[in-house]
């Protein structure tokens, strides 16, 4: 059984319908789960789990923030409609940003972090109905490929879905027949390192240099053959 619920609009004050909610038993029982992610409502820089960690280190649901800079980074290429869904919003690091310049942002995730709407919204079951923006995040990356399908689907013809990911998303047979029907447009890559912190915690993990990201950039309908730049 799924119910509707209501989702403020923050541009135009009205209620957002069709918000498709687990009920309160199937939504407890994934909460335990090892297997869920974790995204959280305050992080800026929600996660992409990286996998220089052993798993006895990795955060249970996959929660790693990225440093604000490299939404910082993405801005300063890209233009974006002027109402973003960061459907894994963490602790608020992608989201803090994108307000500081003027974005209307509809913060979700998984699990509430302090950040963004308390009511918890799984992002690959349940969506906004009608959402016209574009769709930025850093996913949990063991579910990189779902968010991406998922977010596709969410957006209207020539929105933009941009995902900050590892490099290496390039590869694996899964994902090169999507990309084949689904081409990103551009992919920046990131010329020197950007930091994931596990749990948010950059005091505590102030580096990582084991990994190479990019921002992975699709504009839903584009078929031709994507172009890749170097950014940082």
């Amino acid at each position: 059984m799924v119910k509707q619920k209501e989702t403020p609009d923050i541009c135009s004050g009205r209620q957002l319908k069709g918000v498709n909610i687990l009920n309160e038993h199937s939504r407890e029982r994934e909460r335990t789960e090892s297997k869920d992610w974790v995204g959280n409502q305050r992080s800026i820089y929600t996660t992409l789990g990286a996998s220089n960690h052993s798993d006895k280190d990795r955060q249970q649901h996959d929660y790693y923030a990225t440093e604000p800079r490299a939404m910082e980074l993405l801005l300063a290429e890209e233009q974006f409609s002027p109402v973003i869904w960061e459907c894994a919003c963490g602790e608020g690091h992608l989201s803090k940003v994108l307000e500081q310049h003027g974005f209307e942002v509809i913060s979700t995730d998984l699990i509430y972090r302090g950040f963004g709407d308390p009511e918890p919204l799984d992002f690959l079951k349940e969506t906004l109905d009608d959402f016209e923006g574009d769709i930025i995040t850093n996913p949990p990356y063991k579910y990189a490929l779902e968010f991406v399908e998922q977010a596709l689907n969410s957006v209207q013809p020539g929105r933009k879905v941009a995902m900050f990911l590892k490099l290496q998303f390039l590869e694996g047979k899964k994902r090169k027949e999507f990309f084949l029907h689904n081409p990103p447009k551009v992919v920046y890559v990131s010329s020197s390192r950007l930091n994931c912190a596990m749990n948010g915690d950059f005091e505590k993990y102030p580096s990582n240099n084991a990994i190479c990201y990019a921002w992975f950039v699709w504009e839903k309908g584009f078929k031709g053959d994507p172009v890749i730049r170097w950014i940082n």
